[in-house]
């Protein structure tokens, strides 16, 4: 008999523990906290299209609550009652709005508008529904009229875009284009070939600069050069040598002069015409002497006798 009270126990505690699960299982997937502390809202719409259990409660962009349940107010026709799950901490002032914002697939979130009143409302209390305007309400209300008024002349506009498609010139325009393109790819690859060069003019270009700034040096060295000798020009004695320069000319103007006055021996030497002729004379003398000694030198040199 203990046995079969002992197993119904524990059966009976499997069970308990099971639906313990099973509630805080469901409650988890609805987003409702079951250990956090909540205080709860309502909220009357007339329509509560998108809105469903669990969806969430914002305020600035910002999750401070969810919806716990949605419910048809039987004795206020027309209307749909919705409990909000508010943070604990969340102190609602008199004002506030419940606004329900639709998404562009038209799931609705509940967006709170704080008021401006220092007075709270006490936890329980009726907050002031609204039902904001979708992004599909707003598509509908404002886009579509402008798109009703473009579509008259849209079709219009395909029919002009096929005449200037099927136009002739533009088709020929398009060729064009295309030989163009050719062109400018046959220019881009004569212009990868003669950019091939480029390296080895580089090369050279290097090299050149380089002799550029040896030669640099040399000439830096050769302009050293020249300072020195330049100090040593300085450093010479240019007076004393100009003097002398000077006098040798003077020495030579006088010798000149004597040579071509008529009063010098070296003048009559020079100038003289009859001495010039005389010592011609003299010479031809002498010559025919010579060549008559060499005919009879016994005439010129007397015999000699040996005893």
């Amino acid at each position: 008999m203990k046995s079969i009270t002992s197993r119904e126990i524990k059966i009976g505690l499997a069970v308990l523990v099971a639906l313990v699960a099973l509630v805080f299982g469901i409650n988890y997937l609805k987003g409702v906290n079951i250990f956090k502390a909540a205080n709860y809202y309502y909220a009357s719409y007339t329509n509560v299209s998108g809105l469903a259990q669990s969806a969430p409660v914002t305020l600035n962009g910002f999750k401070v609550g969810l919806v716990r349940d949605i419910a048809y107010e039987y004795d206020n026709p027309g209307h749909v009652k919705v409990e909000l799950s508010l943070d604990r901490k969340l102190a609602i002032p008199e004002g506030t709005e419940a606004v329900i914002v639709s998404d562009m697939l038209g799931t609705a979130t509940v967006e709170l508008r704080m008021g401006e009143s220092a007075t709270m409302l006490p936890v329980g209390s009726l907050i002031k529904g609204v039902e904001g305007s979708g992004l599909m309400d707003m598509v509908g209300s404002e886009l579509m009229p402008t798109i009703m008024t473009i579509a008259p002349h849209i079709d219009s506009l395909v029919v002009a875009l096929t005449a200037v498609a099927g136009d002739p010139a533009l088709i020929s325009a398009i060729h064009r284009l295309d030989a163009v393109m050719a062109n400018l790819e046959t220019a881009t690859t004569q212009l990868n070939r003669a950019m091939q060069p480029l390296p080895a003019i580089t090369a050279n270009a290097n090299t050149t600069l380089a002799n550029v700034s040896e030669i640099t040096a040399d000439l830096s060295q050769v302009s050293k050069a020249l300072a020195a000798v330049s100090d040593d020009l300085k450093n010479m004695p240019l007076d004393s040598t100009m003097r002398n320069i000077n006098q040798i000319t003077a020495n030579l103007d006088r010798a000149s002069a004597q040579l071509n006055s008529a009063n010098s021996s070296l003048g009559l030497l020079l100038n003289d015409p009859g001495l010039y002729n005389n010592v011609n004379n003299a010479a031809a003398h002498i010559d025919s002497i010579l060549i008559d000694l060499k005919k009879q030198p016994k005439r010129y040199i007397p015999s000699i006798k040996v005893f």
